[in-house]
């Protein structure tokens, strides 16, 4: 496969067109130009059709493809302005804006904020996101990271229910607004990274099963029929997901993918899906002289799955960490139920900071079986940790953020605790500021039957984990329209005062070296089980200096005893302080430093410190 060029779909050459599908099952295929003769495709080797030096198609044209006489929108198509039941739209991806030379940053110094297109903004599209980039130049952002975006049915979705991947939602502005978007943030200095799903397809609008063998029965998923990457016919869907992985890097300069649940993957191939997507991006990096990262959501704690493929790894370069996640919750006092039975609060985060796993190879009760395995050897940076995002805020019924559910001070505490984490650390739009309007679960399917058994699911879900009362109706507009940001609490105090706060933390983690480090074998971690309260000591490996950390989950002031090695040296940051609306300013005088720190309840403090 040529990584250089589109090789699937239809692609402009000049004046003129070629188009190449998949559709092994098919005894006719044709190109229907909307007010134009239909073009007959030849047939080729391997189930695919192709017609080249097209001269009748003209960009902005809407075309459908006829297999055997159905008429059906392209699964390559970049654009359907109609919506995933319509026509497709000629487009040309090879008129792109320039994107300034942009060379993509190390992923170590990613600082990413996660944001949904459709409720970020209050236009909802690519322009409103673009309006807003210089609040998130202005926080320290370095990295956006757009949800889904491939074309659903509707005008509403998280983005989990895409079922056209090449085509960019047309609500949110089209493949055109998206370029624009990418150069505009290049511009400003951010990376960005696309959330892509390729574990399933959505329920409306996917006709995919009209083109070929692109699922199987062989596997069971949570969402319907398993896409087939090992079992017959598979070659032309693994072909489908590698153009598709590699077109979000060369045609929309995206930085970094993000893949939806790759544990959901089920490949025994010889050589694994993700393994060539792997492979794949990395000889579009060589031909174009960019870095280009594939992060995956897993929740095995399999480094298998972030080792090089050269070491029979998959060879992601990253992965989100749920577990990290759940500690800390757990630790805030979120009560152990769901995902949150097998936490043990402030012990288990002690070991997420050190190992970024917890589990590796203990019993898990919620599993019911060992799990896990050390990811020993594996750099900081290959984690993404947050405290919240939209599945542990939207997948709640009522789709409560951390401002409803916390204190004001143990907001605080939870930023700290990822922003100064050995790990690339991600923040939820809107949670810098103390968001309070709620992300909840949206949908616009047109079925009605479909409508009513995505009700039902979230009403049996939540009754299975024992939640009472009555989730909003996911069709509702209103549900929708509520999860909005209401970018007009910036200009409330309380509001202000806590984005100063990540203001503050993030200048912090750009400034020290001892926070920007993600060697795992420098991180020490001090728990103090009693206390409810943890110390992180960050340094570097070759300075007899680092920065201590002390975080106090509990709702009392605690005092720490100082580790021997230490001498206290300065105080970076004190959540509890009057500045940040805190309150009480910590008692520690350089008198006490000897013995023990105090630190005010739910509160984070940092100190530079100098090895005895």
């Amino acid at each position: 496969m040529n990584v250089a060029k589109r090789n699937i779909g239809l692609t402009f050459d000049g004046a003129r067109c070629n188009f190449r599908i998949w559709a092994p099952q098919a005894t006719k295929v044709q190109l229907a130009i909307k007010d134009k003769a239909n073009i007959d495709l030849s047939r080729k080797d391997y189930g695919y059709w192709e017609a080249s030096h097209i001269t009748s198609i003209k960009e902005t044209d809407l075309y459908w493809l006829k297999i055997d006489g159905k008429q059906l929108p392209d699964p390559a198509s970049v654009l359907q302005p109609e919506g995933v039941h319509g026509p497709s739209q000629a487009i040309n991806l090879n008129e792109k804006p320039s994107s300034d030379n942009w060379q993509n940053i190390p992923l170590k110094d990613y600082i990413i904020y996660e944001l949904h297109t459709g409720t970020f903004s209050e236009g909802g599209d690519f322009e409103g996101v673009a309006e807003k980039l210089d609040h998130l130049i202005e926080l320290g952002i370095t990295a956006i990271e757009l949800m889904p975006v491939a074309a659903f049915a509707g005008e509403r979705n998280w983005g989990y229910d895409g079922v056209l991947p090449f085509a960019i939602q047309a609500s949110y502005g089209g493949p055109k607004a998206l370029q624009k978007l990418v150069a505009l943030c290049h511009s400003k200095g951010l990376a960005v990274i696309l959330d892509v799903v390729y574990n399933h397809f959505g329920p409306e609008g996917n006709y995919l099963h009209e083109f070929g063998p692109y699922f199987t029965d062989k596997y069971k998923t949570p969402w319907g029929k398993a896409v087939n990457f090992d079992d017959r016919g598979s070659h032309g869907v693994r072909e489908y997901i590698i153009e598709n992985a590699i077109m979000w890097f060369r045609d929309f300069h995206i930085d970094a993918l993000r893949l939806d649940a790759v544990h959901a993957i089920k490949d025994n191939s010889a050589s694994h899906i993700l393994q060539e997507i792997s492979k794949h991006t990395d000889l579009l990096s060589k031909q174009t002289g960019k870095p280009y990262y594939l992060i995956a959501e897993c929740d095995l704690n399999d480094p298998r799955y972030i080792s090089p493929v050269e070491q029979n790894g998959l060879g992601m370069h990253g992965q989100w960490v749920d577990e990290f996640h759940h500690a800390l919750r757990v630790a805030a006092g979120e009560p152990k139920q769901g995902y949150y039975l097998d936490f043990a609060g402030i012990s288990h985060l002690g070991k997420a900071y050190q190992d970024a796993y917890v589990y590796t190879g203990m019993y898990s009760k919620e599993r019911d079986n060992f799990f896990g395995k050390s990811a020993q050897g594996h750099h900081g940076s290959q984690f993404t940790v947050f405290s919240q995002n939209h599945d542990h805020v939207g997948n709640r019924m009522l789709g409560e953020r951390s401002s409803t559910l916390y204190s004001f001070e143990m907001q605080k505490l939870l930023a700290a605790a990822i922003l100064t984490a050995p790990f690339v650390p991600m923040l939820f739009m809107g949670e810098e500021w103390a968001e309070t309007n709620p992300f909840l679960y949206f949908i616009d399917h047109s079925d009605p039957d479909l409508v009513e058994a995505v009700r039902n699911g979230r009403r049996e879900e939540f009754a299975a984990s024992h939640v009472d009362g009555q989730a909003p109706d996911p069709k509702a507009e209103d549900t929708f329209n509520r999860s909005k940001l209401n970018w007009k609490l910036l200009q409330q105090a309380k509001n202000a005062n806590m984005f100063q706060y990540y203001k503050q933390l993030i200048a912090l983690r750009k400034q020290y070296t001892m926070l920007q480090t993600a060697d795992l074998d420098t991180v020490k971690a001090y728990v103090f089980q009693a206390e409810n309260s943890l110390m992180i000591e960050r340094k570097c490996a070759d300075e007899n200096k680092s920065i201590l950390c002390l975080l106090n989950f509990s709702s009392s002031v605690q005092q720490l005893s100082i580790p021997a090695h230490l001498t206290i040296d300065e105080k970076l940051l004190d959540s509890a302080e009057e500045k940040w609306l805190g309150p009480s300013t910590s008692t520690n005088t350089p008198t006490n430093f000897s013995s023990h720190l105090t630190i005010q309840p739910e509160s984070f403090i940092a100190y530079t410190t100098f090895y005895d």
